[in-house]
């Protein structure tokens, strides 16, 4: 991190966002910001050209390999377990040359899978029968749609109104920030983008600060392959998440939300922007917000395809337009995150979860789920299930009745569950009556909750190419900062893919030495959370395994 750099990033507010004017170049300029747009750009905000052409070359979308790129393919795991893209990338080849066909990672259409983006928007199921007509223009339905099945309402109950929205800022605004801050804290909420850490001292945390700029960051960067939910709520629930940011604004005293959101969601950029013009028309954001004192601006940041913004320091730096690399810790972000301010960094469903612990108080909250997993959890069910879309339900559910009642079951035999996100664990079928939807039992089998998105893997599916696909998820998307992530993952892949498609040994001594150092040296979870996946294969599929380690 350069504290010079975020300085200088902060000189002309947040409206003017250096990183927001990288991304409206690479749009322009076809792909990626031109070297003299990224001069006169660098030149604006005082830095040296290597600071600008530096962050640019970190993003999939703004870096110069993606210049001529027209249609993308999603390479995500749930779509490859379902063994579709490979009909995808053939019908795409017959209508656009190799190098204006570029990749993403994924576009939160698990739950259908044939998914591609083409002209900034995407397209799933059958869509890609219809291509030759999308590309004419000539058809525009681009599918997405999921069945969102509700055991209890918290995330699911409609927020949609303005009117409801409004009534329910009122209360907000007139009790105390620390009436309100409490309720929280009563609620024992836990962060759902993965790490669990409780919402209400993260916010206590950051009200305690003083500064005059605070910021509220949304991260809506969710990038786990079979992940989904975030993209429900910003899609069918706006308002549920900007009001959540508003709360934590009021509680902590900051003045500024920031939903940064995926470039991969560019409906739910569209319907997250739309909403907030509809607040500031109506006088429900901006200055003295129903004559209560407090202001509270919005600013949406558009990502450009890096996985690792997804950690929160990195995701500061991305906004700041910077590298997304990641920070050490401490100082914590809310001590000094974004422009080296007081910073609160929350995932989409997390700050959801804000309207019905204030209108129902933050004990009848704690009241769901188990003792240490407060309230509900959205899971994303993927294509391979009977019923695939979104289920809710309280923390605590078992796993098997959230596969057989609420998905249906299987449509195919399945011999393992994916479940959290590429760092989550690999759960074998056996394994699914020993687990409910918290994160103790999760931890306490080895697993992880994360997300709670669930991509099966078939029975058919050679673990080894798993492993492979995975390791090299990760070496594309480290960040780079630390030795053991950038080089370990991508050492990891290396031997992976000559043991799948080479039949090459693998030293299973030295594989695992390789998952420890990644494991005890990555500065963060993408480095240090991969090898659990990996060992979760290794321990319940070793007979598999075992053709390939020496």
């Amino acid at each position: 991190m350069s504290k010079n750099l975020s300085h200088l990033s902060f000189r002309k507010g947040m409206r003017e966002n250096l990183f927001d004017k990288m991304g409206e170049l690479a749009v322009s300029d076809g792909g990626t910001p031109t070297k003299e747009h990224l001069h006169q750009l660098a030149k604006e905000f005082l830095m040296g050209d290597t600071n600008t052409y530096g962050a640019i070359t970190a993003y999939d979308f703004m870096k110069p390999e993606n210049q001529g790129k027209e249609i993308y393919v999603c390479n995500g795991s749930a779509c490859l377990c379902a063994g579709t893209q490979d009909k995808v990338s053939e019908e795409i080849s017959k209508h656009f040359d190799a190098d204006q066909i570029g990749h993403m990672t994924c576009l939160g259409r698990c739950h259908e899978n044939s998914s591609f983006n083409y002209g900034g928007k995407n397209y799933s199921g059958d869509s890609i029968n219809h291509l030759e007509k999308i590309i004419s223009k000539k058809e525009t339905s681009q599918n997405g749609k999921y069945n969102v099945t509700a055991a209890k309402e918290v995330l699911t109950e409609p927020f949609n109104d303005l009117e409801t929205f409004r009534n329910l800022l009122e209360n907000v605004l007139s009790r105390s920030p620390e009436d309100i801050l409490q309720e929280i804290k009563d609620s024992e909420i836990r962060g759902r983008g993965g790490a669990g850490f409780p919402m209400g001292i993260k916010w206590e945390g950051c009200k305690n600060m003083v500064d005059e700029d605070k910021f509220i960051i949304c991260n809506a960067d969710e990038g786990d392959p079979g992940a989904f939910s975030d993209r429900y709520l910003l899609e069918e629930r706006p308002l549920a998440v900007i009001f959540g940011m508003m709360v934590a604004g009021y509680c902590t005293h900051a003045n500024w939300g920031v939903p940064f959101i995926r470039a991969e969601y560019p409906e739910a950029i569209e319907i997250t922007e739309n909403a907030i013009k509809d607040l500031y028309a109506n006088g429900l954001l901006g200055e003295n917000i129903l004559n209560s004192g407090f202001t509270f601006n919005f600013k949406v940041i558009k990502a450009k395809g890096a996985y690792i913004c997804g950690e929160e320091t990195a995701l500061i730096n991305a906004i700041e337009g910077q590298r997304p690399e990641v920070r050490t810790r401490p100082p914590f972000p809310t001590q000094r995150g974004l422009f080296l301010k007081p910073t609160i960094v929350n995932n989409v469903e997390t700050l959801a979860s804000v309207p019905w612990i204030v209108k129902n108080g933050g004990k009848n909250y704690a009241a769901m789920g188990t003792e240490k997993s407060s309230g509900t959890k959205l899971i994303s069910l993927d294509g391979l299930f009977n019923k695939p879309g979104i289920v809710e339900v309280e923390m605590g559910t078992p796993l098997e009745k959230v596969i057989n009642e609420f998905g249906g079951g299987f449509r195919k035999e399945v011999k393992a569950l994916h479940i959290g996100g590429p760092l989550g664990g690999i759960v074998p079928v056996e394994k699914i009556k020993d687990l409910s939807i918290d994160f103790e039992t999760f931890a306490k089998e080895g697993f992880l909750l994360g997300h709670a998105s669930i991509v099966c893997i078939p029975k058919d599916f050679p673990m080894i190419k798993y492993l492979e696909h995975l390791f090299d998820f990760a070496a594309f998307e480290s960040c780079g900062k630390c030795f053991p992530c950038r080089l370990g993952t991508k050492r990891a892949h290396e031997m992976l893919e000559g043991a799948a498609n080479e039949m090459k040994p693998i030293n299973k001594t030295l594989f695992e030495d390789l998952l420890n150092t990644l494991q005890q040296g990555s500065l963060c979870a993408h480095g240090g959370g991969i090898p659990l996946p990996a060992r979760n294969a290794m321990q319940y599929f070793k007979s598999e395994l075992d053709l390939h380690f020496a």
